[in-house]
């Protein structure tokens, strides 16, 4: 599979974003530069909880969705972005092995909008994917603006890349600002080192770097004279954010 020749693309109301949701990494680098190539923004996940999370951060006009993912089945990752807030906007193409019929209608019956089977090829992928566009997309029509992330007394505004903490301006630069998002937007686990050199530092291949370290090291330099230690690290495992304080009862 490689990327047809031929001019970008551009899509009703402007280039469009989509988040590319496969396991495989040939098949997702593929997909990547290829769309890239066609004037396409795009976003990966490799498994079904950070699809939802990546969903959540970037709002993608569409969803490239493999259904067997190694924490769980596409279907459902569907399922959950019709039901959040504005999920209807978002169109989903399923991209997958399963050929027989009845998978086929069950993935359209849950809300995608087409269904490729795989092999495939780019053009293909391209062309209904922009069809796809066409029906779901209105031509000027902006993005939802993404709602404000907030965790306990932590607030991250994504229009304006500005961060508050306990009602506190917090001066952050862009790759620390980043950094937190990821890790809010992950709050409720651990992340590891080699997936924020990942998807914070696009690093496609696992480096030695002591520089999340460094990063960690300094945006606990800026949130903790505001409040409680908010960044914890387990050892062995990776960095994560310490539960929210629940708010005192009124006497």
């Amino acid at each position: 599979m490689n990327p047809s020749s031929g001019s970008a693309g551009e899509e009703p109301g402007g280039a469009a974003t989509v988040l590319v949701v496969e396991d495989d990494p040939g098949i997702a680098d593929v997909l990547t530069i290829t769309l890239r190539f066609h004037g396409f923004g795009v976003v990966t996940a490799d498994s079904a909880a950070e699809a939802l999370a990546r969903a959540r951060e970037h709002r993608p006009d569409a969803v490239l969705l493999d259904i067997a993912l190694p924490d769980g089945d596409g279907r459902q990752v569907c399922r959950a972005l019709r039901a959040e807030d504005g999920g209807e906007d978002t169109a989903v193409v399923f991209l997958t092995a399963r050929d027989a019929s009845a998978d086929v209608v069950g993935g359209l019956t849950l809300g995608g909008d087409d269904y490729i089977t795989k092999p495939f090829t780019l053009d293909e992928v391209v062309a209904r994917l922009r069809a796809v566009l066409r029906r779901t997309r209105r031509p000027g029509a902006a993005r939802p603006a993404p709602a404000v992330l907030r965790h306990g007394d932590l607030e991250l505004h994504e229009a304006t890349c500005s961060v508050r903490r306990g009602g506190r301006a917090v001066d952050l630069t862009p790759t620390e600002f980043a950094l937190l998002r990821h890790l809010v937007c992950h709050a409720d686990r651990f992340v590891s080192k080699e997936q924020l050199l990942r998807h914070v530092w696009r690093y496609d291949s696992p480096v030695e770097s002591t520089v999340v370290e460094t990063y960690i090291s300094y945006l606990r330099r800026k949130l903790d004279p505001l409040g409680p230690p908010l960044i914890v690290t387990r050892r062995g495992v990776g960095y994560g954010l310490r539960a929210p304080v629940p708010a005192p009862e009124p006497a």
